[in-house]
């Protein structure tokens, strides 16, 4: 091994001095930083009215505060999707989900409602947009503009078996007047 040709550098080994400076600098930077905040947050969510409140924004219902109008028996009840969005335009978010009871065999159909909360108060089920009876599965669902849309899926007749629906159709909520109003897209239905 040659020996190196460049004297060996002070600065390399550390003394005690060295991590005094060092943690003295480190200490100075998170007091200064503890002193100096940025500004409050006053983003909003998308699509939601920006206020000089908007700081206390409302969080959407939670479907595991909510008792569903659905009788499972001894099985339980299982959400299987949750979304949010503002559906009816006052600033504060409602949940639509869709659940169905937990059943050892079959498909069990499902149902979708709509969830909101008061400020204070509990969440609860304000409309029924797809009900159990019916029959139907949902595919998927979103809130798109203030719209609950979902794909559903059903049975063109009582001789299709329930593991294999053969209607495929897509349809939408508006909060219209009071109430949600269901419409299809055009070409929306398909078997």
């Amino acid at each position: 091994m040659q020996p190196s040709a460049v004297p060996e550098l002070a600065h390399t080994h550390a003394r005690p001095i060295h991590w005094v400076a060092t943690a003295t600098a480190v200490a100075g930077v998170v007091a200064l930083s503890s002193v100096l905040q940025p500004d409050h947050a006053t983003a909003a969510a998308p699509g939601a009215p920006h206020t000089k409140n908007a700081s206390a924004q409302a969080l959407p219902p939670d479907p595991a505060d909510v008792e569903f109008p659905l009788d499972c028996g001894p099985v339980k009840l299982v959400v299987k999707k949750q979304v949010s969005g503002d559906l009816d335009g006052d600033g504060r978010p409602e949940t639509v989900a869709a659940v169905h009871c937990d059943a050892p065999m079959g498909t069990p159909p499902d149902g979708v409602y709509v969830l909101t909360q008061a400020a204070g108060a509990e969440p609860r089920v304000v409309a029924t947009l797809v009900a159990p009876e019916d029959g139907n599965n949902v595919d998927d669902f979103s809130v798109r503009g203030g719209d609950a849309v979902a794909t559903l899926l059903g049975y063109s007749s009582t001789d299709v078996p329930r593991c294999c629906p053969d209607v495929r159709e897509t349809v939408k909520w508006r909060w219209e007047n009071g109430a949600f109003v269901r419409s299809a897209p055009s070409d929306a239905r398909s078997v």
